[in-house]
């Protein structure tokens, strides 16, 4: 890993800043990646996260912010952006699940090889798209010794199979193969076609709520076949060793609110599940006072587990 320092923004006036935050750079199968690690205002070797967000995000949106609460809170955080997305290599606006996978296993040996991180003590945290690749990522990497989910997307092939139809679910795969290098709107406003379709998702990524110069508005249709054939539910019952916290709004009309239940219901391990008022998924994104509850039940649970 190489890195270079930069100046902490400074945190708000009732909460301490985190030391100082670098630009780190770690290879994932030959493929760099880019992230931000902050190290706490502790002294010692600290307990760590590795961060994950929502579909196309990178670090400096949404697992960015959760990553300077925390770091806040006493971790050392790594906010990265996966292969294909912002700064990082990789095939560009391309959701590669086997990939983001290894990416998160290369994030936690970056953080194993810091002097700053006791190496027995990280933990992943994964918001949207991100908490069901961070439950999977536990689920495999015994090193993970807790697991945050937020406002997860905790995908599973059957569960749409399902309520769309398995010829339904079929054809929509078949024609996302057909189609699969092509490129379109990761969002797009006033009904029109794109990966995330609808106001919510616009609302976010389209105004200047996520404004950061390293997001690009495009995503390949082969990425919505990987959505829809990602198991992350089906990594629950292998979390037997890893406890799991799921932080979820009690309405979400992306990341459903029912697979967050059914993944604490079928985790086998310790668990907890935390039910926030919200009304919308991208409230759990930049909303008080929703970020804060869920920052801070986050950084609860890691310091008891971690």
């Amino acid at each position: 890993m190489s890195l270079a320092r930069t100046a902490d923004p400074g945190a708000g006036p009732d909460q301490p800043a985190a030391s100082d935050t670098e630009r780190v750079t770690f290879a994932s199968d030959g493929i760099d990646l880019v992230g931000e690690l902050r190290l706490p205002p502790v002294a010692g070797p600290a307990p760590a996260v590795a961060l994950t967000g929502a579909f196309t995000g990178v670090k400096d949106q949404v697992a960015g912010g959760y990553a300077e609460r925390l770091a806040r809170a006493g971790f050392v955080t790594l906010a990265f952006d996966h292969r294909g997305f912002g700064e990082s290599g990789g095939r560009r606006g391309h959701e590669d699940s086997q990939g983001k996978l290894a990416d998160l296993r290369a994030a936690v040996e970056a953080l194993r090889s810091r002097p700053e991180v006791d190496p027995n003590r990280i933990g992943l945290v994964g918001v949207c798209l991100g908490g069901g690749y961070a439950v999977r990522a536990a689920a495999e990497n015994p090193r993970v010794k807790a697991v945050v989910g937020i406002a997860g997307g905790y995908n599973s092939p059957a569960w749409f199979a399902e309520r769309m139809g398995i010829d339904n679910y079929r054809s929509a795969l078949a024609g996302l193969l057909d189609a699969y290098d092509e490129l379109l709107p990761a969002v797009a406003p006033g009904g029109a076609e794109a990966a995330m379709g609808g106001d919510e998702p616009y609302a976010y990524y389209g105004t200047s709520r996520s404004a950061s110069p390293h997001w690009v508005n495009q995503v390949t249709r082969g990425s919505l076949h990987t959505l829809m054939t990602f198991d992350a539910l089906g990594a629950a019952p292998l979390l037997a060793a890893t406890p799991l916290l799921v932080v979820h709004g009690k309405v979400d009309a992306y990341c459903a609110p029912e697979l967050a239940a059914e993944l604490h219901h079928r985790a086998a391990g310790e668990k907890e599940i935390v039910w926030l008022d919200a009304a919308q998924h991208i409230d759990l994104y930049d909303t008080e006072p929703y970020v804060t509850d869920a920052a801070s039940a986050a950084a609860a649970f890691l310091h008891r587990h971690l």
